[in-house]
């Protein structure tokens, strides 16, 4: 995993940053990027792409996908062992590799942060603290005494979001009467009342519904210790604070939940009882085929609590599935020196929030088929065998949105029938188009479907979300309850591109959904000629996928909006060739564009370069010479810094195949030349 840093970036400004940081990178890839020749920077590139198929190619597993670890931060670490601990499942094993996990990314001030270089965050240090006091570490140790005496200085447990809250009243350390009121009758308003569970993400919906069971059940286990260190005052946890003014909407949804509280002491027992039983039935016609809910952690712990508190014990089939599933969720490693047993290392055990092997699978079949992999090598077809075994043929909650629209499309995770994903099926569609399959009929069926279902997901204003059509309501996020990030999926630029260019590859560029996707886009391109990047980080990835979805549906390379792009990009290319962008630019505008060059963002802008027909520009040949000098000798790329999101900011995301998938395409099409769209020739 990633090794802390001690967070002096903030301090430093972003472009002293970046130019520190990248020291650093260089020094990790071991060389920093070279000076070339023409001739020898295009031979330089294509022995980098060579390497790297080599390296990508050994990295499939034998059923045909690709997955890397997907890292967030130790949240997941400290609510599995709070969850387990809840259950009473909790083992010294688990529990010893676990922390060793959390230990290992605090940082010397004693915090911990929610991203590689970031700063401390509140509520993942309190969560990490607790954990590692479950494990057995003491209060007084100088590791946890740093951790608590800067909660304190933060304002202590108080100051925290309300899942971190909710997490300590399970244990009597939080009081729940002090927690925002969730009622369980929510699963009761229509789809078009507000703040009904449609209203909702995917995500925010499937954590919301089993919540509003565990705040109507107020459970609490016997706390194993106290947590006084964590407050300002033990005496006075909770300070009471001033409400905000009544016309204002957070003055309005404030006095709404203490309305909610009062309805909590009069809520007819049988309307209740009935509400959650209605809970508990949606919780359970949602869970997968594998045991999780919605492919993602967060969900399905909640699921499991939730469940659990209604009278299904552990040994009920959808409980066993539900944490065989969580199981599934740790990745196990062995760090340090070799122990008693001859092994090497003690073992170390860190949870990922979520898995992407489709995602992985179709950005990898696309590198390789970009650089050069014969279309029917058996590694591509195997790889397309698998993702055609993956296809979503099944209605889910978006058809709330969109009834009558036929199903197709594919889902990110192993297995999340319920939630096909905008993105990935548009992806899916294009590493499927690449590649050249002995059942050309079968592959052209699952395409078909895909691409009607897609292009019917189209939101009102010609954009595309990830999961759901118009799912824009100003409401949710407004909620006391929902401070731990985004709760809703208003289309974005990233996604919109992406189907944008795979519905071009379809032949459909002048279709008039698409035009008027384009349209969106055009609309949405910032002053400064880049775009917002809801689920990578940040406007490097979404000028990356706007540009080459632009000029694959034929807008001109000569366009106004692409010549601002590729000005923007130029403009913030590091001195070392480079692109970079800091997490922080989502609150600080500064940070835009800057950062320390990580492999991933400057795959992103050379993509968007390559498109708007600067493969011979200056920027291009040191970004190209940036890519082909960090390369490792095994082909592969170090990026410790996190590149993608799950919320901008509030969870951030390591996705540790983006290092290799993206530089490779990025090489293939500076040696190939950008990939040719049926119909068309390479250009």
């Amino acid at each position: 995993m990633t090794a802390t840093t001690d967070g002096n970036a903030g301090a430093m400004g972003p472009r002293a940053a970046a130019a520190s940081t990248t020291t650093t990178t260089a020094t990790t890839t071991g060389t920093t990027a070279p000076a070339f020749s023409p001739g020898a920077l295009d031979e330089a590139a294509a022995r980098a792409a060579e390497r790297s198929v080599a390296h990508l190619l050994g990295r499939q597993d034998p059923e045909g996908w690709w997955k890397g670890d997907l890292e967030t931060n130790v949240t997941m670490d400290a609510e599995d062992l709070l969850l387990r601990r809840f259950l009473g499942i909790l083992d010294p094993d688990t529990a010893g590799a676990s922390a060793r996990h959390i230990r290992g990314e605090q940082r010397e001030d004693g915090t911990w942060a929610t991203f590689h270089g970031g700063p401390g965050e509140l509520s993942a240090t309190i969560e990490a603290y607790v954990a590692l006091r479950l494990a057995g570490d003491a209060p007084e140790d100088p590791h946890m005494a740093r951790a608590s005496a800067w909660v304190r200085e933060q304002g202590g447990i108080a100051r925290a979001r309300v899942f971190t809250r909710i997490w300590l009243a399970l244990f009597g350390w939080w009081r729940w009467e002090d927690l925002p009121e969730l009622p369980p009758e929510l699963v009761f308003l229509p789809s078009w009342f507000p703040l009904n569970i449609y209203d909702f993400g995917c995500w925010a919906r499937q954590t919301i519904v089993p919540l509003t069971v565990v705040s109507a059940k107020r459970p609490v286990r016997p706390a194993p210790f106290p947590l006084d260190e964590l407050h300002t005052d033990p005496a006075r946890p909770n300070p009471v604070k001033p409400l905000a003014p009544a016309a204002s909407w957070d003055g309005f949804f404030q006095r709404v939940d203490r309305g909610l509280h009062l309805y909590r002491k009069v809520a007819p027992r049988r309307l209740r009882k009935t509400a959650m039983n209605v809970a508990a039935r949606w919780i359970v016609e949602r869970q997968e085929n594998d045991g999780c809910w919605g492919g993602i952690q967060p969900p399905a712990v909640y699921s499991v609590i939730a469940l659990h508190l209604l009278g299904y014990d552990l040994e009920h089939p959808v409980m066993r599935a539900g944490l065989e599933s969580l199981d599934r969720f740790a990745v196990w490693r062995r760090e340090g020196p070799a122990g008693p047993d001859g092994q090497s290392g003690a073992p170390v055990r860190m949870i990922e929030a979520c898995q992407s092997p489709v995602w992985d699978t179709c950005l990898a079949t696309i590198a390789l088929a970009d650089a050069g992999v014969r279309p029917d090598h058996p590694a591509l077809v195997k790889a397309v065998d698998w993702m055609l075994g993956e296809e979503i043929v099944r209605t889910g909650d978006w058809a709330v949105r969109r009834p009558g629209l036929p199903p197709g499309g594919w889902a990110f995770e192993f297995h999340n029938d319920t939630y096909p994903d905008i993105d990935d099926t548009a992806e899916v569609i294009l590493a499927l188009r690449r590649v050249k399959h002995p059942e050309p009929d079968r592959v052209e069926a699952a395409v078909r479907r895909g691409a009607r279902w897609t292009a019917g997901m189209q939101s009102k204003n010609g954009a595309w979300g990830a999961f759901d059509a118009d799912n824009t309501s100003a409401f949710p996020n407004r909620l006391p309850f929902c401070d731990f990030g985004e709760v809703i999926d208003p289309p974005s630029a990233d996604v919109t591109a992406h189907v944008v260019e795979m519905l071009a590859w379809e032949g459909r560029a002048d279709h008039p959904r698409v035009r008027r996707g384009i349209e969106w886009l055009l609309a949405e391109q910032e002053p400064s000629g880049a775009w917002f990047g809801r689920w990578g980080v940040n406007y490097i990835y979404g000028t990356g996928s706007v540009v080459p979805a632009l000029t694959a549906a034929g807008v001109s390379r000569g366009h106004p909006a692409i010549r601002r792009a590729a000005g923007w990009l130029r403009s913030v290319q590091n001195e070392d060739g480079g692109w970079g962008e800091d997490l922080r630019s989502y609150k600080e505008r500064q940070w835009i564009g800057h950062g320390a060059s990580t492999a991933s963002q400057t795959a992103w802008a050379l993509i968007a370069l390559l498109a708007a027909g600067e493969r011979d520009s200056e920027a291009v040949r040191r970004g190209v010479a940036w890519l082909a000098g960090t390369q490792r000798e095994d082909g592969s790329w170090d990026e410790p810094y996190f590149t993608g999101t799950g919320f901008p900011w509030d969870f951030s995301i390591n996705y540790h195949l983006y290092r290799q998938v993206f530089p490779l395409t990025a090489l293939g099409r500076y040696v190939n030349g950008e990939p040719a769209l049926p119909g068309r020739e390479a250009r």
